[in-house]
Order: C-alpha cells, then structure tokens, then sequence
C-alpha cells in the first residue's frame, strides 16, 4: 500500500487537480456526444479514447517539465511546424478539396494543431529573452513570426484555423505590453483593407461570409451548414431530445456532426440544459488558466497560460457561434469534444504547460 501511495504522489504531484478535473468532464461529454454522432460506432470512441491516452501520457511528461526547460524547446518546435506546414504544401493528403494532412504511413497528422501551441510558445520565448527592453521592433518580428504560419496554413486553404492562429498569436502581444494605439492602428488598418482582402478569398470563403449574412440565399448549397445546425440546436429545446435520439443528426442531415458540428448533436440531444452545463464548464476551465496565468512568477509564464488559456476561449466562443449561426463556418472543431487525435494532443499540451506554470511557480514572500 505504501508503495502504490508513493507511486500515485509522483504521479499526481505536478497535476492540478481541478483543471484536471474540468478538462475531463468536458471531454466526458465529448465522448457520449461522439459515440451518437458517429451512429453509435464503437470503432470511432475507441480511435478518440486511444487518442486521448495518448494526449494525457504527454500532458502528464509536459507538466513535469519545468517552464524554463519548455522554453527552450521553443525555437525547435516552431522551426518543426514551419517545415512541417511546408511538407503540407508539398505533399500533403487532400480531404475534401484541402490539403491539410501529412500521411506517417500508420496514421496522419495535422501540423496546424502543432502551431496552436508552437506559435504562442515561440513568442513567449522572445519576449521574454528582452524582457524590460521590448520595442516596436520587437512587435514587428513577433509579426512576421505570426505570418508565416498563418499564410501556410491560409493556402491549405483553412482560413479559419489561419484566422485563429493569428489571434493566439495577438494575445502574447497583448499580454506582452502591446499598445492600444496600435491595436486600434492595426483594425482600422484591417478595415480599410478589407475591399484589397475580398479578393484574395477563395470562392468557398466569399459563399461562406455572404451566407453568414443571409443564410436563405442558399440553403441547399453554402448555406447548409449553418441551416442544419440551427435547426438541430433549435429542435433541442430546454431539455433536449435524449442522448441517441436526435433526429437531424441520425437522419444524416447535419454535415460534419463528428467534428466541426458536434455541437449541434449535444445541444438537440441535451437542449438548452446541457448548453449551460457545458459553457459553465469552459467558463470554469478559461478561469482557472486565467487565475494560473495571474499568478505566475515569469513572463514567459504568464505570457503562455494566458494565451493558452484565450487560445481555448477563443477556439469554443468560435465553434459555438459558427454552429448558432453568430459566426460564419469557418470549421474549428470545439475543444475537448470534437473527434481528432491530433487536435486532442495539441489541447492536452497546453493543458500540460497550464499545469507545469502552476506547479513550478515561485513563492515570493513579501
């Protein structure tokens, strides 16, 4: 009994309980909303709980990592992604019309997922390395260090995930000091840009954001999606439909119901009921990475639980929105619940350097 006591206090030293304990009741939800949406196939639960065995055997390695020692691992893992990104471009599997994936030959792999965590870890790096002395052209390579990925990942083309990749990497700019002035400078900029951005979308995109505007023009065609979703989360009602029996979802009328839209199954089959249940949830884990985020004792540590931590609000409010019909489709899949290996592993990462900022934290006594 001893020896079992002595083996879980090393296992579980560096976890934090509670954001544990969130992630994987969310993730619970993910898993009965998945064995539903993929027709009660076993075969695919199992993929996702092999997945995430994998995803927790890494957070766990990456939470007894001290921060300093992740910080290192910087440089490298960025430089991985950009090559990685570039394998994409050059050989990448095409899927639906958009080259995204890498083939291993035993399994693929999504190198986008890898720059959710690489970008803002990369950024925190340099900020830190000129802590006290951060200039404007400190902000301007931390730009182009944000570009990069984002135009390879904008030529898969997934604008959505190259949107999102930009965002994760403003909020280390904003936490690292960045200035209003600036941030008001550069959205006026994007306005009076957005005629000369138009045209560099692709025709699927412009579909997207005119039928985010008026989804009947098209309701068969771009506007499926979004019709769909709606007409799922809305069949909900308060209490929902029963786990198992949603009807748009198993009559085959909701797209994607496995991964971008697997929040339309939860909410027909859960109502309004389980909605609550699952922001308040997000809600919680967002403010626990925040708190984290607070209260650790490096820049570099601050600068990466909180863009992290953004980095999951964003990913869910997105989601959400996209399937409500608040947002256009722009395919992100909601963390923690959409089916994807890699996408879990990438999450459980940053849930990893959550924990290690929060377990290696300095005490700084007054």
């Amino acid at each position: 009994m001893d020896l079992l006591a002595r083996v879980w206090e090393f296992v579980a030293r560096p976890i934090d309980r509670f954001l544990f304990g969130i992630a994987m009741a969310i993730v619970a939800v993910g898993v009965v909303t998945l064995f539903s949406a993929a027709d009660q196939s076993a075969a695919r639960v199992t993929n996702q709980l092999a997945s995430l065995a994998v995803a927790l055997a890494a957070m766990w390695v990456v939470a007894n990592v001290p921060p300093q020692t992740i910080a290192r691992t910087a440089v490298p893992l960025y430089a991985l992604g950009v090559v990685l990104l570039v394998g994409v471009a050059l050989f990448g599997v095409v899927v639906n019309g958009s080259r995204r994936w890498l083939s291993l030959g035993f399994t693929r792999i999504q190198p986008s997922e890898l720059m959710k965590i690489a970008l803002p870890l990369m950024l925190a790096w340099y900020f830190q390395k000129f802590e006290g002395r951060i200039g404007w052209k400190d902000f301007a390579v931390a730009a182009a260090l944000i570009a990069i990925p984002a135009w390879l990942v904008k030529r898969q083309p997934d604008l959505g995930t190259a949107l999102l990749l930009t965002a994760s990497g403003f909020y280390v700019l904003y936490l690292a000091g960045l200035s209003w002035k600036i941030i008001v400078g550069l959205t006026a900029a994007a306005g009076a840009a957005a005629p000369f951005l138009w045209n560099l979308l692709h025709d699927y995109q412009r579909r997207r954001i005119l039928t985010f505007i008026d989804p009947s023009q098209d309701p068969l065609g771009a506007g499926y999606h979004s019709s769909q979703a709606s007409i799922a989360i809305g069949s909900g009602g308060v209490v929902g439909k029963g786990w198992l029996n949603g009807t748009q979802t198993h009559l085959d009328f909701l797209p994607e119901r496995h991964t971008d839209f697997i929040f339309a199954v939860y909410g027909e089959e859960f109502g309004l009921i389980g909605n609550v249940v699952l922001i308040v949830l997000y809600v919680m884990l967002i403010g626990r990475g925040m708190m984290i985020a607070t209260n650790a004792s490096t820049l570099f540590g601050r600068l990466m639980a909180g863009s992290i931590t953004l980095m999951f609000f964003t990913y869910a409010f997105v989601n959400m929105g996209m399937v409500s019909g608040v947002l256009p489709v722009v395919g992100v899949p909601l963390p923690f619940v959409s089916y994807g290996g890699t996408a879990l592993l990438s999450l459980f990462i940053g849930i990893g350097i959550l924990m290690s900022v929060q377990a290696h934290r300095k005490l700084v006594h007054s």
